[in-house]
């Protein structure tokens, strides 16, 4: 009886492994992302939220934190809402990490985006289902598994929780910045419009997924002792390089790792 149920589980393809090479199969299929020939970012572009590292925290880049009991059949295979995220260590680009700049105030597709200029991050259409990086207010129900701090999700809906707007890193230049092109590949926060904390990775908070051990993300603007935001919170929305040389943050960070090597 037990290997009757075993065979008929393994051809309705039920059996944990198949989930698992289903899983994995669909979540990291290649994306190709944007190639901006002027370097600005622009409404419709697909990039990838990548954060550099830091001290005890490896580059990283948010994904889609689905497991085999996240998924749905019906009407065809996909994520189930409400999703986690958690910061991968690889930042290969596929649909697990692929993230699409989405108008929330009418501006058209393919037109500039801003710096303070409000807006959302929808993952890909099909098996990714097209869901917005989400997040609320902290409360004892609902809040980030390990840290407690605010929670960041994917959700379908396209509510006030999920819009965003990017500044400058540097404090001192903010004002300055306000309403400029936003640059792609460079260094820049993302802030949550309804509560405004800052998108952050945390490097203490280690979570166990089914891609591996990962970083957890939540939205908390973490200050230093000169009140500017620290390099958690540092984020590189990262495009194609318009030369067809994959990712213009790799080929930036090849000559450091390169001078480290030799020293």
């Amino acid at each position: 009886e037990t290997m009757k149920h075993y065979f008929e589980k393994k051809e309705k393809g039920e059996l944990l492994v198949q989930k698992v090479d289903f899983l994995k199969r669909n979540i990291l299929e290649p994306v190709n992302l944007s190639v901006p020939n002027d370097g600005q970012l622009r409404f419709g572009d697909v990039v990838m939220l990548v954060n550099a590292g830091g001290e005890n925290r490896q580059l990283s880049a948010v994904g889609i934190n689905v497991d085999v009991n996240s998924l749905t059949k019906t009407p065809s295979p996909g994520i189930q809402t409400p999703c986690g995220v958690s910061a991968t260590r690889g930042i290969q680009p596929c649909i697990r990490t692929a993230f699409i700049i989405t108008s929330v105030d009418g501006s058209p597709e393919g037109s500039n985006l801003h710096f303070d200029q409000s807006f959302a991050l929808r993952t890909t259409g099909g098996f990714a289902r097209g869901l917005y990086l989400t997040s609320d207010l902290q409360s004892f129900q609902k809040c980030a598994k390990k840290s407690g701090l605010q929670e960041v999700y994917l959700d379908n809906s396209t509510c006030f929780l999920s819009w965003w707007r990017i500044v400058h890193f540097d404090p001192q230049e903010r004002l300055e910045y306000e309403g400029q092109p936003v640059p792609a590949n460079e260094k820049v926060l993302i802030m949550h419009c309804k509560t405004n904390q800052a998108l952050a990775v945390l490097g203490d908070q280690l979570l166990w997924t089914a891609y591996g051990k990962e970083y957890e993300v939540t939205a908390h603007t973490f200050l230093d002792s000169h009140k500017a935001e620290q390099d958690v919170n540092h984020w590189i929305l990262c495009t194609s390089d318009p030369a067809g040389d994959g990712l213009v943050l790799l080929r930036r960070l090849q000559p450091a790792a390169s001078d480290q090597q030799l020293t």
